[in-house]
C-alpha cells in the first residue's frame, strides 16, 4: 500500500499507479495535509519512469468533496488567516493542477460520487475522465461566497464544455450528474455505479499498448497545443516530437509489429 495518511498509493497492475483520496467519512474532503500528500505522490510519479499511467479516484461514496471547512474550524488556525498565510495556502493548492500537467504520465480520473470544489478542479485537470452514473460535478466555490474561478476551474471547464455551458455551471454552482457530464463532454465515458475504476483501468490498458515515449510526448504536445498562440507554434511542437520519435527503437518495433500483424513489444521506459 502506501505511507500516506489521507491518500493511498497502489500499483494494481504493472506500470499503473492508483492514487485514492482516502477520507471516506468526509467524502474525501481536502485537508492541508492532503494537499502536501498529493504533491508528494506527483513528485514520486516524476521519479518513476516505469510507471506509465496514473489513475485518480476516491474511497467510499465520493471522489472528493472539496476543502474540508470543518477541519479548518477544528484547528487552532483561523479559517481566514492573514493575507500572507492565505496567499501561501492558495498558491500551494492551486499548484496541484500545474503539477498534474507536468508529470509524464497521463492521469485518468475515475469519478465515483461527488466531485465538488477542489475535487471538481482535480478531475478536470486529469487528462481523461470516466464517471459513474451517480457522479456529481459541482463548481461549489460560488455556493460558499467565493468566486467560481478556483484551482484552474475557469481554465479547464470552458476548454472541456465550451464557454457558454461553462459560464452557466460556474455562475450557478449547480450539480452536473453523470449522464449530463458525458453528453456535454465533461467526461469521455459514463458507466454504471461501481464500474468507474474498471472503466479507468480499461483506458489505462489501451494506453499501455502504446510506446512509452509516444505516450509521454502526446501529453507534452497536448499541454502545449491547447495554449499555442498559432497553428505554426502547435505544428512546431508536433514536428519536434515526431522527429525524435522516429529515432526511437520503439518506432522501429511498432513498424515491424504492424508489418508482421502482431502486438508490439515495447520497452518499459520511454
Amino acid at each position: 500500500m502506501s505511507e500516506y495518511s489521507t491518500l493511498t498509493l497502489e500499483y494494481p497492475e504493472e506500470q499503473v499507479a492508483l492514487m485514492t483520496f482516502n477520507r471516506p467519512d468526509r467524502l474525501n474532503a481536502i485537508t492541508w495535509e492532503m494537499v502536501e500528500e498529493i504533491h508528494a505522490v506527483l513528485t514520486r510519479m516524476e521519479e518513476e519512469p516505469n510507471t506509465r499511467v496514473l489513475i485518480m479516484t476516491g474511497a467510499g461514496r465520493g471522489f472528493c468533496s472539496g476543502t474540508d471547512l470543518k477541519a479548518d474550524r477544528d484547528t487552532s488556525e483561523p479559517l481566514t488567516p492573514n493575507v500572507s498565510a492565505q496567499s501561501r495556502r492558495q498558491r500551494r493548492i492551486a499548484d496541484i493542477p500545474i503539477h498534474m500537467r507536468k508529470i509524464p504520465q497521463p492521469i485518468i480520473a475515475a469519478v465515483n460520487g461527488v466531485a465538488a470544489g477542489g475535487g471538481f478542479s482535480f478531475a478536470m485537470a486529469c487528462d481523461v475522465r470516466v464517471a459513474s452514473k451517480s457522479a456529481r460535478f459541482i463548481a461549489s466555490y460560488i455556493n460558499i461566497g467565493l468566486g467560481a474561478g478556483e484551482i484552474g476551474s475557469s481554465y479547464f471547464l470552458p476548454r472541456l464544455v465550451g464557454v457558454s455551458r461553462a459560464s452557466e455551471i460556474l455562475y450557478t454552482g449547480r450539480d452536473v450528474w453523470g449522464e449530463e457530464a458525458e453528453r456535454i463532454g465533461l467526461v469521455s465515458k459514463m458507466v454504471e455505479d461501481g464500474e468507474a475504476l474498471n472503466a479507468a483501468l480499461e483506458v489505462a490498458h489501451a494506453m499501455l499498448g502504446k510506446s512509452p515515449f509516444g505516450l509521454r510526448m502526446t501529453k507534452e504536445v497536448l499541454n502545449h497545443s491547447i495554449d499555442a498562440p498559432t497553428l505554426e507554434a502547435a505544428i512546431y511542437m508536433e514536428n519536434r516530437t515526431q522527429t525524435l520519435a522516429v529515432l526511437t527503437d520503439d518506432f522501429q518495433e511498432a513498424v515491424k509489429a504492424f508489418q508482421g500483424k502482431r502486438p508490439p513489444n515495447f520497452s518499459k521506459e520511454g
